[in-house]
């Protein structure tokens, strides 16, 4: 659907929703997976219908940045698990980011936000790239009267919040809203995970558990083997992360001190966050830096690419021989497990996609 269409039959379904006095929201329950903990909910940011509708327009929408160029969707695209296929983002202003983008999904489930856990919650996280001159440059002022201008977001946050007006606040939860709603839960290792678990299978996955092979169950034995790949330790469970931050044996010394610039201790000097392992076939380039391309480059560097550091995460506990040593055979079989964590079904869903179109 074009933009003007849009704005037409926005017009005509809602037309007289500033006349009502009082508008109720829908009620939305997220239909969480079997295999996934609960999500935790913002009491002041409860998700609805109208909320999640209206972040997703949000998300897409260019006038939230200075020149009408870019979107949040400009460097989080979903056939990129919600990531960005280059190294750095790029702002309004043709001015590069130093660190990669990263995925947006399954953010419900998460305590911290981007790669140094600067942000608490997503709603905070949500007010950043708007007005950052590196990103989207444009005064939250600025923003909210363009879409202040524009009768049927007028109308679409009438019925998302249950009243008039439109800020930032609003903004960012709407949007927040939506973003809980992109859960990845559908790939070949939700099957395998949830066999393995002892919980139920739908006849669908009946099917695919006996489409996975030999190579790929072994490897995950590889995966988890604290003599193998050794990967158990920073990624695991249904949402493949642990929630904390990590030094990975980039480097020796920093250029990027991550979580320490937060934080100011010493001890978290190239500490970044632990990301999902979920769709990393889809989510290259890799690291905070984006220094890698490929998987084939990942599995290396754990391999036989660690180094040692003052701040280095204890449980790579291979780090003083420069890695795990995996040969060539395991490697191979790692890299077959890693690829089962791509879900199609979720870069295909069309309640993430472009409204605009």
């Amino acid at each position: 659907m074009n933009r003007t269409l849009w704005f037409f039959c926005t017009v005509l379904m809602i037309f007289s929703c500033n006349k009502e006095k009082v508008f109720t929201p829908t009620p939305y329950t997220l239909n969480t997976p079997s295999h996934f903990p609960s999500m935790e909910i913002p009491t002041d940011n409860p998700m609805t219908e109208e909320g999640i509708e209206l972040g997703r327009f949000l998300f897409y929408e260019k006038q939230l940045s200075g020149d009408n160029s870019m979107s949040c969707a400009s460097c989080h695209k979903i056939e990129n698990a919600f990531a960005e296929n280059a190294q750095y983002s790029v702002g309004i202003d043709g001015i590069s980011g130093f660190r990669n983008s990263m995925p947006l999904f399954n953010l419900g489930w998460e305590e911290f936000f981007t790669w140094d856990g600067s942000k608490s919650s997503l709603e905070a996280q949500i007010l950043e790239p708007v007005p950052n001159p590196i990103e989207m440059h444009q005064e939250w002022k600025a923003a909210t009267d363009k879409l202040s201008n524009s009768l049927p977001y007028r109308n679409m946050f009438f019925r998302a919040f249950g009243e008039e007006g439109i800020d930032s606040i609003k903004v960012s939860k709407a949007i927040a809203q939506f973003l809980r709603t992109i859960v990845s839960s559908t790939s070949e290792f939700d099957v395998m995970y949830k066999f393995e678990n002892g919980i139920p299978l739908s006849a669908q996955e009946e099917l695919i558990l006996q489409g996975v092979d030999v190579e790929e169950w072994a490897g995950y034995d590889l995966f988890k083997s604290l003599n193998g790949a050794d990967c158990f330790h920073c990624h695991n469970g249904p949402l493949m992360r642990v929630l904390k931050f990590s030094n990975n044996g980039l480097d020796e010394s920093f250029s990027d001190l991550g979580r320490a610039l937060i934080t100011n201790n010493p001890n978290d000097e190239g500490k970044f966050k632990v990301p999902t392992l979920r769709n990393i076939a889809l989510t290259a380039p890799y690291m905070h830096d984006g220094r890698f391309n490929s998987l084939d480059e990942v599995i290396e560097h754990y391999s036989s690419g660690v180094h040692m550091s003052s701040t280095i995460d204890p449980l790579i506990e291979f780090a003083s021989q420069g890695g795990v040593q995996l040969d060539a055979q395991e490697k191979f079989l790692l890299k077959k497990f890693l690829l089962t964590l791509t879900d199609t079904i979720f870069i295909n869903n069309p309640n993430f996609e472009d409204p605009f179109n």
